[in-house]
């Protein structure tokens, strides 16, 4: 299986470069993945494609304001993204521009140190106030690269959902970016049970594909969390609805592995048997990437290459900022 496969014609113009001015406004593409018909509707109108007994989970992660833009001892400008960190192991931070080993950036009066190169634009760093502070304290939103534009103060509140919570992601769970509290309020109202897990998305949003084999690629490692209330509502679902690729991923990797929290680095791709999501809203995703793998997989890539096209066709929004699907 190749992964020039998954590909498709995504025109810049489709591309959002920004939310919509009002949160929860975007449009919602229904296809159903049995017939592959596709229904025309709006986010806000989610709850119409619901019912009583089924469990919507979200993922409570918050986003990390960690670009950092730093400067060298003479001054020269560096900027770094700051990525997730795994018990133990190394800070890491992906940065722009040329760094060696032993070069100390400057912050303010803060100081951060390049302990090691590791290559592909990512080193190993140390400093004496941890990373995660200065990130909060000196940071801004780190957007997607694709968007080509600096974080304003809109951002700040709009590439974080309404819920965030638990602080550690390197990128926001996009497909609930368009949740608002209203539209939770009447899911409730209707008998939709709402749950939550976490899981801090991390370096591998960031990173191509570097495979040709689908098959070849190794999925890098998030933490993930699922607490014991979200599992016990699953046991009686009438239906699992993910809200998002994360959220499916930490799904799945429970019911591959039976573990409830730890480290999570399953890739989906299609051949995939899911065990628990039944229904799954996501983002139109980026060709060639992980995460249009695991749309394909649940949804077929025969069905979702088609509900692309009509979906660009029709002027919808694509990626992070745009518009979304329910596979059902």
């Amino acid at each position: 299986m190749l992964v020039s496969d998954y590909n498709y014609d995504l025109p810049e113009e489709r591309i959002a470069k920004f939310p919509p001015e009002k949160r929860g406004t975007t449009r919602l593409l229904v296809l159903n993945r049995k017939t592959g018909e596709l229904q025309n509707s709006h986010y806000k109108d989610l709850v119409d494609f619901l019912n009583p007994g089924d469990v919507l989970i979200l993922n409570d992660t918050r986003v990390m304001q960690s670009r950092l833009f730093c400067k060298l001892k003479d001054g020269r400008e560096r900027e770094l993204v700051v990525l997730e960190k795994h018990g133990d192991e190394p800070q890491r931070v992906m940065y722009r521009g040329k760094l060696h080993d032993g070069d100390v950036l400057y912050i303010n009066n803060d100081k951060i140190i390049v302990s090691k190169i590791l290559g592909n634009g990512i080193a190993e760093v140390e400093s004496e106030t941890p990373l995660y502070e200065l990130a909060e304290k000196y940071g801004t939103v780190p957007l997607p690269p694709y968007l080509h534009r600096d974080a304003t103060e809109a951002d700040k509140k709009r590439y974080q959902t309404v819920w965030a919570k638990n602080m550690g992601s390197a990128a926001a769970p996009t497909a609930s970016l368009n949740m608002t509290d209203e539209l939770l309020e009447k899911l409730k109202q209707k008998g939709v049970i709402i749950k939550y897990l976490t899981l801090h998305v991390g370096l591998g949003t960031f990173l191509p594909m570097r495979t040709d084999k689908v098959e070849d690629h190794h999925m890098h490692s998030e933490w993930f969390n699922i607490p014991e209330d979200t599992l016990e509502a699953i046991k009686t679902a009438k239906r699992v609805v993910a809200v998002g690729t994360t959220v499916t991923r930490t799904l799945e990797y429970y019911a591959k592995t039976g573990k409830t929290s730890g480290e999570n680095d399953i890739f989906i791709y299609p051949g995939f048997e899911f065990k628990i999501v039944d229904a799954l809203v996501t983002n139109f995703h980026a060709p060639k990437s992980t995460v249009l793998m695991l749309a394909s997989a649940f949804a077929g890539w025969e069905n979702l290459h088609a509900a692309y096209d009509y979906a660009v066709e029709q002027k919808y929004n694509f990626l992070s900022y745009g518009d979304s699907m329910l596979i059902c």
